[in-house]
């Protein structure tokens, strides 16, 4: 090989050891995924909907749509306070989880089930746990459409990832509770009558998937790992391109020359 065809053939080289090096940075760039639930009744009350979550790195934006919710509480809109649950069975409680006898399932007895509040869908401000009883910034009334976009805690992200986070729904109208029950106080704040914060309905969010490739994808040699939410191919095709371009390059010239 002369010098002239020597110096050919260092781009070529450089450029496959390229692709094998940017490749897998690709792989894991962009963690974009969703998971989605449907809510189902708790506690009679009527209450359904559904709830989506999509996951942009370290942001999430989520949808919740309820219908058949309880709709005025002192001559205002029945505010619904609502959360994602973590950490625990990820699953909606059975009837059988009335420990005390009431004839409904308070938030506490659903604790075991579906867990702790991982975070509050508010419509405003904090997402914390610390929020779970600001009345004031849950959506409310018969039904209503929330979308909110906000940065996902880490604890949150990982059930929402395994599958066991779960969408709840609170505020239960009296009228559709035993009387024993509508009569009580709610032991998550004195302040509020337990019809207020008693789950009306509930979901779990399945394990995270990722979001569907546009059409013609396969034409583009990207391919999804379902495992990791790692999106392969590009890096590779582009630069293995420009690698197989550049042979093509020495090729021709080496038989000019020959």
């Amino acid at each position: 090989m002369n010098k002239k065809l020597r110096l050919l053939a260092v781009p070529t080289l450089a450029l496959s050891a390229l692709a094998l090096q940017v490749a897998p940075a690709m792989a894991h760039e962009g963690d974009m995924w969703s998971t989605q639930t449907t809510l189902n009744t708790m506690n009679n009350s009527g209450t359904t909907g559904e709830a989506m979550v999509d996951v942009h790195g370290n942001q999430a934006t989520v949808t919740v749509n309820v219908t058949g919710a309880a709709e005025t509480f002192m001559d205002g809109p029945f505010p619904h306070a609502q959360h994602i649950h973590i950490s625990a069975q990820g699953v909606c409680p059975p009837a059988t989880a009335d420990t005390d006898g009431d004839g409904v399932v308070s938030t506490p007895e659903g604790h075991p089930f579906y867990g702790h509040i991982g975070t509050s869908l508010t419509t405003g401000g904090d997402t914390s746990a610390d929020s779970a009883l600001a009345v004031d910034r849950f959506p409310g009334g018969s039904s209503y459409t929330y979308e909110r976009t906000f940065d996902l805690n880490a604890e949150t992200a990982q059930s929402l990832k395994d599958g066991t986070a779960v969408v709840v729904v609170h505020g239960v109208d009296p009228a559709k509770m035993p009387a024993a029950a509508a009569e009580k106080m709610s032991s998550l704040d004195p302040k509020l009558p337990l019809a207020a914060t008693l789950p009306a309905a509930c979901g779990t969010l399945g394990a995270s998937q990722m979001e569907a490739m546009p059409d013609g994808g396969a034409d583009t040699g990207v391919e999804t790992d379902t495992n990791t939410g790692a999106t392969f191919g590009i890096a590779a095709a582009g630069v293995g391109a420009m690698a197989l371009a550049a042979s093509g390059m020495f090729v021709a010239h080496r038989r000019a020359r020959s």
